[in-house]
């Protein structure tokens, strides 16, 4: 497993946060003081409207968008389903909430586009080694702690603990696996005595008010993202720095990793050519290091990636070409995934491989690469089309969508109209108002620098005919701030 190191940016505006991995950029997560993300807070929410044809309800919880609340998010007290044991039937939105309604809720995918924040009742507050669910009863431990005996020993630890101090359920997070009986003890009575708090402010907290905020982007990188492979965080703030180390010694004394205090005039970001990768993560097109290439495109449906030999002919025959380039693809796909922030469905089309072993070996190296991935995936068959289904859990805005924001000019589709397609738009225009202005002295039009001279040159014929078939003389005038794809005729 490759080393990680962990870089904290830090300036008035914004938190940057890189994680490397031998040297290559893998994550980039963006915290701006003026849109932090809302993930894992707790608001007193009220009912605005309830639409039983849709399961769900909208819930104001003080944003511009009302949150988005489904049946299957509402916490109904069962505690989960036994194993074998068929999932109950959930009742109607409108027998469990009604307008004008004040209930808790948490936040579990920022607002994303046009959609509203998306809310669940079934409220969990975590820490470094647990996350505590109040109105649940079970113990789960992550998948990846494998170690069965391990596994035993939490899983009785947390019962005979949860049984002293209350009741609620609990999951273990991966950063458990082999930690004292004590740290496990301490952490459960701080989230106890944490939801405690919480309960006591929601009870005098008005509606639509924020009544626990997570922590945040540096300290909860501290707090969730590190591992046993984490070597160090570096982070450029002085007063961040002694953050950390003081949330550190308080909440995770036996820390894997050393936290550095960066001083050097030299932008942190700069030593593995952060910003540059973060550039390059915004194009379409990446390259392989074999002459290969992918094609990235995002849309709100879904994300396609297409791969392509490009310039790698390889040594001995197609087949084996073909299977190098999805080799080198799939590393490059999971590391792409993750740098881009790239979730729901994402659909793969790797070149057509016609040997089976070729097939099962570029999915088995794909799933290999996800496995360091924070967030959920699963990756599916290669399907009878050649293409690999899978999906990516997406709780925040992707890194285009963070540090970009769609095109006034092309409106997000990537392309606009050819001057020439806009000339004969303005063509029409012409004999269009020609028309319903027949006592018009002149036509002006107002257009693009590019539209004005095809005008004036290739077309300027076409425009010399025009202004004889309508018997109106017509005058270009050029609009420097006019995009290629706005005019005007303004009759005179």
């Amino acid at each position: 497993m490759n080393n990680e190191e962990i870089l904290i940016n830090v300036t008035p505006q914004e938190t940057r946060v890189a994680i490397v991995e031998s040297g290559s950029l893998q994550e980039v997560w963006i915290e701006r003081r003026r849109n932090r993300g809302i993930v894992g807070n707790i608001y007193k929410g009220k009912v605005n409207r309830v639409l039983p044809g849709m399961e769900a309800a909208f819930v104001d919880i003080g944003l511009e968008r009302s949150g988005f609340l489904h049946v299957s998010d509402f916490d109904l007290g069962q505690g989960g389903e036994e194993e074998g044991e068929e999932p109950k039937k959930l009742p109607a939105i409108n027998e469990l909430l009604h307008e004008g309604q004040s209930l808790l809720v948490q936040v579990v995918k920022d607002p994303i586009g046009s959609k509203g924040a998306r809310l669940t009742t079934s409220i969990s507050v975590p820490s470094r080694y647990l996350v505590y669910m109040p109105n649940a009863s079970l113990i789960g431990i992550s998948v990846k702690i494998e170690d069965e005996a391990e596994r035993e020993r939490l899983r009785n630890l947390l019962s005979g603990c949860m049984n002293e101090n209350r009741t609620g359920g609990c999951i273990v997070r991966t950063a458990a696996e082999g930690v004292e009986d004590e740290e496990l003890n301490r952490d459960i009575k701080f989230l106890c005595t944490l939801w405690d708090s919480i309960q006591e402010q929601a009870r005098s907290a008005r509606p639509g008010t924020c009544v626990h905020e997570d922590l945040p982007l540096a300290i909860r990188t501290l707090r969730d993202m590190v591992d046993n492979y984490t070597e160090v965080v570096m982070v450029d703030s002085r007063e961040t720095w002694e953050r950390l180390k003081k949330f550190a010694e308080q909440y995770i004394p036996d820390l894997p990793c050393s936290i550095e205090h960066y001083p050097g005039d030299r932008p942190l970001f700069d030593l593995y050519n952060i910003d540059d990768e973060i550039q390059r993560a915004l194009g379409r097109k990446v390259e392989l290091k074999s002459g290969g290439y992918l094609i990235i495109d995002q849309t709100e449906a879904m994300t396609t990636i297409d791969i392509n030999t490009g310039a790698f002919v390889g040594h001995h025959n197609l087949e084996e070409t073909i299977f190098k380039t999805n080799m080198e693809a799939a590393q490059a796909i999971a590391r792409q995934l993750r740098l881009r922030n790239l979730g729901g469905i994402i659909i793969i089309d790797f070149i057509d491989m016609t040997t089976e072993d070729h097939k099962r070996q570029v999915l088995k190296s794909l799933e290999k690469y996800l496995a360091r991935d924070h967030a959920k995936t699963q990756v599916c068959e290669v399907s009878p089309l050649g293409l690999v289904e899978m999906t990516r859990k997406r709780t925040r805005e992707s890194l285009e969508h963070v540090l970009c924001e769609t095109c006034k000019t092309c409106g997000g589709r990537g392309t606009h109209k050819t001057v020439e397609t806009v000339c004969y738009e303005i063509f029409r225009e012409l004999l269009r108002e020609a028309r319903v202005y027949d006592e018009a002295q002149q036509l002006l039009v107002m257009a693009n620098q590019d539209v004005i001279d095809m005008l004036l040159d290739e077309e300027a014929a076409s425009l010399a005919e025009l202004e004889t078939f309508i018997g109106i003389p017509v005058k270009l005038q050029v609009e420097s701030f006019y995009s290629q794809e706005n005019y005007d005729v303004v009759p005179m």
